[in-house]
């Protein structure tokens, strides 16, 4: 069995490939940005991964994204129908966090197929 890490940081890899799958680790945006711009940042960070990985958007299998407020999840939505590939969209599951780092208001995590 072969595990391969992307970017080993001090408590995460940014991606770990295993067999046939990868699994992305939390993307964000930045603080000062607002939801749009976040969402924009944070999916670019997700496709960057993804296709340093050997995969890309239409491979996605699940997402799960955090906000830090229900108020912005029709902003999020609206970003995040212009990136998914229409005909693959993933399993996906939203819900509400308070968030590590004030004003990083949205956290994307993915699992795709290699």
């Amino acid at each position: 069995m072969t595990i391969r890490r992307l970017e080993i940081l001090k408590r995460t890899s940014m991606a770990t490939i295993h067999g046939n799958t990868v699994y992305i680790a939390g993307q964000c945006g930045a603080v000062g940005e607002d939801i749009r711009s976040q969402t924009r940042t944070a999916l670019a960070k997700v496709e960057r991964w993804l296709e340093a990985s050997g995969s890309d958007k239409s491979k996605l299998l699940q997402t799960t994204i955090w906000l830090s407020r229900m108020e912005d999840f029709a902003a999020m939505n609206e970003i995040w129908e212009q990136w998914i590939d229409p005909a693959n969209p993933p399993s996906r599951a939203t819900g509400i966090v308070q968030p590590a780092v004030p004003g990083l208001d949205i956290e994307v995590i993915a699992v795709a197929a290699v």
